[in-house]
């Protein structure tokens, strides 16, 4: 249930700093600072594996925030969903531990929009992961890139993403929603 009072307070400050002018262009880094607490953190004392991701979501908020993507998209009843991510931990974060959540636009493609984030702790990178998300309309369908990005008034400022995220995402996409996808062992 922490996550959600943290989604909260990081939206609220995110709020707060486009007030104050402290904007993000689309390929500029969000960056948040968090601690390692309590309900974060596994049996062997470090955060748990699964946590990451939960408090990942709170730098796609800073930034979806302070990009100006959140506004269009909710002015137009579209939302994100993640259609896949992988992590890769380098070193654990232990209790009470400092560390930034930095989160940036790293690319698209035709159909998603993709983003890094990192753990670091004193300029040093202790996790990263790379989310592909999807725009979709609360009508019906999914909004083009295209569409997305003429939303927030900054067309083609994103680059395309590089060859090796595309390989990984097509090797890691499930069926479509309309095809079956049974779950049989090999």
């Amino acid at each position: 249930m922490n996550v959600i009072w943290r989604t909260l307070l990081i939206h609220l400050q995110a709020r707060r700093r486009v007030r104050r002018g402290r904007t993000l262009g689309l390929t500029e880094v969000s960056t948040i600072r968090l601690t390692t607490l309590p309900t974060d953190i596994d049996i062997l004392m470090h955060m748990n594996n699964g946590r990451y991701l939960s408090l990942f979501d709170l730098g796609r908020w800073d930034l979806l925030v302070r990009t100006g993507l959140w506004d269009a998209m909710r002015s137009r009843a579209w939302y994100a969903v993640v259609s896949s991510e992988t992590i890769t931990f380098r070193k654990s974060l232990n209790l009470w531990q400092r560390f930034d959540v930095e989160t940036r636009f790293t690319g698209l493609d035709d159909r998603a929009l993709y983003m890094e984030h990192r753990a670091v702790v004193d300029g040093e990178v202790y996790a990263r992961v790379v989310v592909r998300a999807r725009m979709l309309k609360r009508a019906g369908g999914h909004v083009s890139i295209e569409e997305a990005l003429a939303a927030m008034g900054h067309p083609g400022e994103i680059p395309e993403v590089e060859p090796w995220i595309h390989e990984w995402a097509g090797a890691s996409r499930l069926p479509s929603t309309k095809k079956p996808a049974p779950s049989v062992w090999s």
